[in-house]
């Protein structure tokens, strides 16, 4: 008995693998949604997150541009005013008493009492001309730096104006003594602040920004403001404030978001801050969108794929829609965060990974999932037990009796005990055991008479397919009668329509206008050319006949035509009928049969129809010798199948209608004809009842065309079969009989 437990132990276990499945699959499809669920979520918080970010932080590093140019307002103001206040004062004492020539030809600051961290310096280029106009704007500039240079101190590195003729006016608290040291060929006016304040180079004379660049003395980066002062029309001063930059670009470097980095660049592709790339005065910055630089030559330089990835951050922030402050760059799997500093119109931007945002879902994801395998681990032990006990013994119990049943032995007992299934079952199976006993015993007695029931079984058969048989027959026939008279039908139809428009067209034709005119003729007989000529209504007569004599012959020409149809539908009919009266005459059981010819025939019978139903036919008959069948029945096949074809098309549009025959030769010495529709087509299921007796899906049908072709061409020795892809697709009957008939076909 050891195979009925294997065989239970093997439902327990496929049972469990099943529900093991399906359970894991609804895991793995609640892991999925939650995920995507999660990774929507998480993504829309970090990207809000990553905005806010970027926001609070560019409003937060812009302080000290904004700042700055407050103080630009402010000091020019100031200039302009003392500018216009000095402009009748005598500025000579004032001048020589602050200032004195040195051997170098520079005019400085005078040593004595000077204090570089209080006051400003002052530092002429040698060569200068040191006129009154000059040191009037010359001392504007000094008064307005004294004033508010200490002032702005704390927030400025520097406060300097310098005049175009090449003077500095600087306050620079961290290195005071500058005016006082610096070389006299210093090249105040070949630096970026100067060309950046020329008319030509801001035609709009408003503040700008230099780049950053790190400072000798101070080794500290710095930015420089500039706004150019101008007088008259005439660019004749510069103000300018040195701006550190330090704390801002190691906050940039330093501080971001967990897993991101910060980068900063100018709107000309000017790299400002890096977390990488080495930034230096030395080198002059790096040029985000430049050719031809060393490539990670050395630590701190960019390789090629730090300056492909640079480039196109720099694009995306380039081509965002206005007012976006969150671009996707999908070649590197990268949220971009940008805003705008406003002061030198620097890019702060943060560059976020996607893989930050995703393994955050992936991990809730992960917990779901080992969640959801704890679980089915849980739910398998729990569900094994119970199959265990409830359902694999019970089930061994009843293995063991169906083999005792099985060898003859009925005394088998069963717990019949429980109120679930099983029990119901253990009941059913008593009982089914009793009358296993008694239908045993039946059996045995019914097995003397069997032979005999069988005989006559067989001679009823016989009776009812010789019925069957010649049902079909007249089925068939009726079938071609009926097409017949279809067809003439129609045929008559069109004879009638064409008749009452030939009548109409008599009624139309206007031969009481001839009358008329022939009347008005004969009353201006004596004086027809001047009624002609000169009468208003005689000047329309010959026209009116022009024109009358072209609508009778027009009239004449379509009454004709429909005569002429009248007559083709008439000879129609007759060949209708000489077909029908061919076929109709009692067949002989074989006979020489061109099957081409039998196929035009039962076109001929459809052709009513099939032109009614617009289907256009199409001939492949390939010229075959002709064959000894039975032709009526081959022809009341070919009528049933045109005619199902043609109803198949209904619901096809006009333009797609085709019906399709092909006649050829087989293998194994037969005859293949195929008739192919477009139609509707058969669906799968049906397939195997489209010949049985009475089966239609036609509404008006009655079921005997397919069934009595099938049994014909049985008869025939042949086969009819059936194909189609299904709905929609059109279907394809196909007739095989044979080339040379092995035996006489017995007429039912």
């Amino acid at each position: 008995m050891s195979t009925p437990s294997r065989s239970s132990s093997t439902l327990a276990r496929r049972s469990l693998v099943q529900m093991a499945v399906r359970i894991g699959v609804v895991i793995a499809l609640t892991t999925l949604v939650s995920y995507l669920h999660i990774l929507r979520t998480i993504r829309a918080e970090s990207l809000d997150h990553l905005t806010r970010h970027v926001e609070e932080r560019g409003q937060r590093e812009q302080a000290i541009f904004v700042l700055t140019e407050e103080t630009h307002s402010i000091i020019k103001q100031a200039f302009e005013e003392r500018l216009q206040a000095g402009s009748q004062e005598e500025p000579s004492a004032r001048f020589n008493s602050m200032l004195e020539h040195r051997p170098d030809g520079t005019i400085r600051t005078r040593p004595q009492g000077f204090d570089g961290t209080r006051v400003p310096g002052v530092w002429i280029a040698p060569g200068v001309k040191v006129d009154t106009p000059f040191q009037r704007r010359l001392l504007a500039a000094y008064d307005a730096i004294a004033q508010y240079g200490p002032a702005y101190r704390t927030r400025l590195t520097s406060t300097f104006i310098y005049l175009t003729e090449g003077v500095n006016v600087l306050y620079w608290p961290a290195v005071p003594n500058w005016t006082l040291d610096v070389e006299p060929d210093y090249p105040l006016l070949s630096f970026e602040y100067h060309t950046i304040s020329k008319p030509e180079g801001n035609p709009q004379r408003r503040m700008a920004w230099t780049s950053s660049y790190k400072d000798d003395t101070s080794g500290k980066w710095l930015v420089s403001a500039v706004t150019p002062l101008d007088q008259d029309g005439k660019h004749v001063a510069t103000l300018g404030n040195d701006v550190l930059v330090d704390d801002l670009l190691s906050r940039t470097l330093i501080d971001h978001l967990p897993g991101a980095h910060n980068l900063i660049f100018r709107d000309d592709g000017q790299l400002v801050a890096h977390p990488d790339i080495k930034l230096d005065s030395a080198t002059g910055g790096y040029d985000i969108l430049a050719t031809g630089q060393p490539e990670g030559a050395q630590p701190g330089q960019p390789s090629a794929e730090q300056r492909a990835h640079l480039r196109s951050i720099f694009e995306a922030v380039k081509n965002r829609e206005p007012g976006q402050t969150v671009v996707e760059l999908p070649e590197y799997s990268e949220y971009i965060a940008v805003t705008r500093l406003q002061g030198p119109g620097w890019n702060f931007v943060t560059v976020l990974p996607q893989s930050v945002v995703t393994s955050k879902a992936i991990a809730a994801a992960r917990y779901v999932l080992v969640f959801g395998v704890v679980s089915l681990l849980v739910e398998l032990l729990i569900m094994f037990w119970v199959l265990r006990d409830q359902i694999s013994r019970p089930l061994q119990a009843f293995t063991r009796a169906t083999g005792q049943v099985a060898a003859g032995d009925f005394g088998v007992s069963l717990e019949t005990s429980r109120k679930d299934e099983l029990g119901q079952l253990a009941q059913s199976f008593d009982q089914m055991v009793r009358e296993v006993r008694q239908r045993e015993e039946a059996l045995r007695q019914s097995n003397e008479g069997l032979e005999q029931r069988v005989d006559e079984r067989t001679r009823e058969l016989k009776d009812v397919h010789q019925q069957l048989m010649h049902t079909a027959r007249q089925a068939g026939m009726a079938e071609i009668a009926t097409n017949v008279l279809h067809n003439v039908g129609n045929v008559l139809n069109s004879v009638y329509t064409a008749a009452q428009l030939a009548r109409e067209r008599m009624r139309g034709m206007r031969l009481e206008h001839v009358g008329r005119v022939a009347h008005m003729l004969q009353e201006h007989r004596g004086e027809l050319a001047t009624f002609v000529t000169q009468d208003e209504r005689g000047r329309n007569v010959l026209p009116f006949l022009d024109r009358l004599g072209q609508n009778l012959l027009d009239e004449r020409g379509e009454i004709l035509e429909l005569l002429g149809d009248i007559g083709r539908y008439t000879e129609h009919i007759g060949d209708i009928v000489k077909v029908q009266q061919n076929h109709a005459r009692l067949p002989r059981l074989q006979e020489p049969v061109s099957l081409a010819e039998l196929v035009e025939d039962a076109l001929r019978i459809n052709a009513a129809g099939l032109t009614r139903h617009q289907v256009k036919v199409d001939r492949q008959l390939a010229p075959l010798p002709p064959i000894l069948t039975d032709k009526h029945k081959v022809l009341m096949i070919l009528v049933n199948l045109f005619s199902n074809a043609k109803y198949a098309m209904d619901g096809v549009p006009t333009e797609e209608r085709r019906l399709a025959v092909k006649l050829e030769h087989s293998p194994a010495d037969r005859i293949r004809l195929e008739v192919r529709d477009s139609g509707m087509g058969i669906a799968p299921e049906l397939l195997t009842r489209i010949f049985q007796y009475g089966f239609t899906t036609r509404q008006s049908g009655h079921g005997f065309g397919l069934h009595s072709s099938a049994l014909a061409a049985q008869e025939l020795g042949g086969s009819l079969t059936v194909q189609s892809e299904g709905a929609g697709h059109g279907a394809t009957f196909t007739l095989e009989l044979p080339l040379h008939s092995a035996r006489a076909p017995h007429d039912a």
